[in-house]
């Protein structure tokens, strides 16, 4: 599989230290996502939705591991029952608010991600298709709520 990036997001965060570790818990925050000049016009039609997902790539994370001890817990767990960003293919997801698109420019809210990370595609978040009611947590189940205030550290780097 080759990726291509189709821009790059800018945020406050320029180290991985002390970050928001999940968009909920970086509600206040705002960046921007510049598209590359080749694939504006597939923003068509995106000014119209309040949330949108990003794709993109763990740019500074080097390797995997396949058992991590995600940042709400302190027990190992197997990388793919985490969102940790040491993965095989190093892609990270994020749903973020959307405050404006201006040509190239994407204006967003709740970004939990570095400065400078490689944009991969974007989707709209459309509530009717992507909020599936009646689900589990697994092991976050109990541990979620800690999400906002928590921050990262030095475990993945």
């Amino acid at each position: 599989m080759i990726t291509k990036p189709i821009g790059i997001i800018r945020t406050p965060f320029k180290t991985k230290e002390n970050m928001p570790i999940q968009s909920v818990g970086a509600m206040d925050r705002e960046g921007s996502v510049e598209i590359y000049e080749e694939f504006v016009e597939g923003l068509k039609g995106l000014d119209g939705f309040s949330h949108i997902y990003l794709l993109f790539e763990f740019h500074k994370s080097d390797g995997y591991n396949l058992l991590a001890k995600p940042f709400l817990d302190d027990e190992m767990k197997g990388v793919f029952a985490t969102r940790a960003p040491r993965r095989p293919n190093g892609i990270g997801l994020s749903i973020v608010r959307l405050i404006s698109v201006d040509k190239n420019i994407l204006k967003i809210g709740g970004v939990d991600m570095l400065d400078g990370t490689p944009l991969l595609d974007i989707k709209p978040y459309v509530s009717k298709f992507d909020a599936i009611e009646n689900t589990s947590g697994g092991w976050l189940k109990d541990k979620m709520h800690k999400a906002e205030k928590h921050r990262s550290d030095d475990r993945f780097s």
